[in-house]
C-alpha cells in the first residue's frame, strides 16, 4: 500500500496522485508539487489515503511544500498576467491574419512557460506567432489547438436548461455520445435542440442511456404487432419512462388505446424506432456534423 493525495490544477480536470511525504494534508488545501510542467500549484480533492500500488504510477513525485500566502499572491499575479497575454495574444493574431480563435492563457507557475489554447476549423501555421510573442514574454511559449468541447469547458456559460454546462462544471473528462441515444430517448433530431453550446451533442444525453436500453429491451417498439387484453393490434408509440405504448386495436382502430407495455405480448417486432418525430424533416449534414 502506498500514502498518496489526490491533487487538482484546474477547477474541472484531472486528479493527479502525489507522495504526501508524512504530512497529513486536508480537502481544500492548496499545495505546492513538481509535475511533467514544471513547478505548479494545485488545489487538493483527495486527502491522503492508502491505495494499493498496482492502482498508481510509480515512482509517485512528492509533494514540495503547503502553499504560503507569497505562493497564494503568486497565483493571483499569475492571473492578472494571463489577462494582458491573452490581450497581446490577440492583437499578434489579427497582426498575422491567422485563421485562430484564443480561447484561454495560462501561466506556469514558475513561470518557465505560457500556453496559448486555441481553436480552429483546421491546421495553423503559428510559427512565425510563436517567434513574436516569444520575443515579447522572454519565455518558453507553447500554443495548443483544442476542440470545440474542450473550449466550452474552458470558457464555460449555460446550457439550454439555464443551468452551468456540465463540462465547466462537474465533468472530469469527455464522454462518447451519439445520434442512437437521442434516437432511443425519442428525442427531436433537430440539430438544434440536440446540441450544446459547443455545436456538439449535448453530454446529457449519456446520463440515462444506460435506464434506455434497459427498457428498449422489455417494451415493444412502434409498428409492432402485439396482443392486448383487449385483443391483437399495431403500437403507434411507445411511452418508455412510463412503461406503456398506445396501440391501434385490430377491432376497433379508431380509438387506440393505452396498455402498460407489460401486458404487451410481441407477436410481430415493428421497424420502428423509438423517435416519435418520424415526420420531422431532419438534416443530416448537420447531425453529422455533430459527431465531429
Amino acid at each position: 500500500m502506498t500514502e498518496i493525495i489526490g491533487v487538482r490544477f484546474k477547477k474541472v480536470g484531472k486528479i493527479y496522485y502525489f507522495d504526501p511525504v508524512g504530512q497529513e494534508i486536508p480537502m481544500g488545501k492548496r499545495v505546492i508539487v513538481e509535475t511533467a510542467r514544471g513547478i505548479e500549484c494545485g488545489e487538493t480533492v483527495i486527502p491522503n489515503r492508502e491505495v494499493e500500488d498496482g492502482l498508481i504510477s510509480q515512482p509517485l513525485k512528492k509533494l514540495i511544500r503547503i502553499a504560503t500566502e507569497e505562493d497564494l499572491e503568486v497565483l493571483r499575479t499569475n492571473e492578472r498576467l494571463e489577462k494582458e497575454a491573452f490581450a497581446v495574444c490577440e492583437q499578434k493574431i489579427r497582426k498575422h491574419e491567422l485563421a485562430m480563435k484564443l480561447v484561454a492563457v495560462e501561466y506556469t507557475f514558475d513561470h518557465s512557460k505560457i500556453l496559448f489554447y486555441f481553436s480552429a476549423d483546421g491546421r495553423v501555421d503559428f510559427r512565425d506567432l510563436v517567434k513574436d510573442l516569444a520575443s515579447v514574454f522572454r519565455t518558453r511559449i507553447e500554443l495548443r489547438q483544442i476542440g470545440v468541447r474542450d473550449a466550452a469547458k474552458m470558457v464555460g456559460g449555460l446550457g439550454i436548461c439555464g443551468c452551468p454546462l456540465c463540462c465547466s462544471t462537474f465533468l472530469d473528462d469527455f464522454q462518447p455520445v451519439s445520434i442512437n441515444m437521442a434516437k432511443d430517448q425519442g428525442l427531436s433530431l433537430n440539430p438544434t435542440k440536440i446540441s450544446g453550446t459547443c455545436g456538439r451533442l449535448m453530454c446529457c444525453l449519456k446520463y440515462e442511456n444506460e435506464v434506455y436500453q434497459e427498457l428498449i429491451k422489455t417494451s415493444p417498439t412502434t409498428d409492432s404487432l402485439v396482443d392486448t387484453p383487449k385483443g391483437k393490434g399495431t403500437v403507434l408509440d411507445v411511452s418508455l419512462l412510463k412503461g406503456c405504448c398506445r396501440v391501434r386495436l385490430q377491432n376497433n382502430p379508431d380509438s387506440p388505446e393505452v396498455f402498460p407495455c407489460e401486458d404487451c405480448k410481441v407477436l410481430r417486432r415493428g421497424k420502428g424506432g423509438q423517435n416519435q418525430n418520424l415526420g420531422e424533416k431532419i438534416d443530416k449534414k448537420a447531425l453529422n456534423k455533430l459527431k465531429d
